[in-house]
């Protein structure tokens, strides 16, 4: 379901009854109601009794109709809604545990729209430039292979990076991305131990969650720029093409990303999540990351 055209088609047919009524309709009812308020007052001449009938006279032949009212009256508040989920910033809730320690399941999340550029809603189709997205950022972007379903990933390399992650280790451009051990993360959906450490880009660090003991093994779909990868048994080693991102979950072991289905292409950019609202299931996770 595009929520996004819904909103769309919502807020165009409310806006059209909306305008109707305020250019057109509305002139009209008060038209009638001047009429019929001056034929009222020569009727009652005024009498002490007849102020509150007039009133009620005046409030009925000036309400909206009820198709109206339950059309167009829903208009401003349709469109306040479009606007900020097309233009400043769309709510999404985390499905999955790819990027377990950072987002786990069933956290709300706020994502950014603008900070990467304006985009029209529905086509997606960015008509202002703001900035470009940064290695480490958070990034909610349509899967290439369904773009139907949004994906929420961390942002690892960029347009003209070398990206290789062997024997578990992440290096960018020939320089091993530094991490530093931990205490042991506990996975309360899957009530075991995993590895945790942080790892520190030049932007940021942010934590992940490694199984140095656990056997990796990437079966690669076919994807765009497939030849731009190389498998062996350690792991990948990509050059990710103009115009498009790497992508990875911090919770390595347990996500299906860049190294599995390819790069993210530019134009499916949806926005830079930045803030957890609400977890029903532990408030505590509520504020900012990174």
């Amino acid at each position: 379901m595009n929520f996004a055209l819904i909103l769309l088609v919502l807020t165009t047919l409310t806006g059209i009854i909306w305008f109707i009524d305020y250019f057109y309709l509305r002139k009209q009812r008060l038209a009638h109601a001047k009429v019929a308020m001056a034929a009222f007052d020569q009727q009652t001449q005024r009498s002490p009794d007849s102020g509150a009938a007039r009133s009620s006279l005046y409030e009925r032949l000036t309400k909206r109709p009820a198709w109206v009212e339950y059309t167009g009256g829903f208009f401003p508040v349709i469109a306040a809604v479009f606007f900020l989920r097309s233009f400043v910033v769309e709510p999404f809730r985390i499905p999955s545990g790819s990027m377990i320690p950072t987002l786990v399941v069933g956290d709300l999340i706020l994502v950014n729209k603008f900070v990467y550029g304006i985009r029209l809603p529905v086509v997606n189709t960015k008509v202002v430039d703001v900035s470009l997205p940064k290695r480490g950022d958070v990034m909610v972007f349509r899967y290439p292979k369904d773009e139907t379903l949004d994906y929420i990933k961390r942002v690892v390399g960029l347009p003209g990076d070398e990206v290789v992650y062997e024997n578990k280790r992440l290096t960018i451009n020939g320089k091993p991305v530094a991490t530093q051990r931990m205490d042991d993360y506990f996975d309360a959906d899957r009530l075991a131990y995993a590895d945790q450490y942080v790892e520190k880009f030049s932007e940021g660090d942010h934590r992940v969650l490694i199984e140095d003991g656990r056997a990796m093994e990437i079966v690669p779909e076919s994807y765009p720029f497939r030849e731009a990868c190389t498998y062996n048994s350690r792991g990948v080693r990509c050059k990710v093409p103009p115009g498009h991102y790497f992508m990875m979950g911090d919770n390595r072991d347990n996500s299906l990303d860049s190294r599995f289905w390819g790069f993210v292409p530019e134009k499916n950019i949806v926005g830079k999540a930045f803030f957890v609202w609400m977890n029903f299931s532990d408030l505590s996770r509520i504020g900012r990351f990174h």
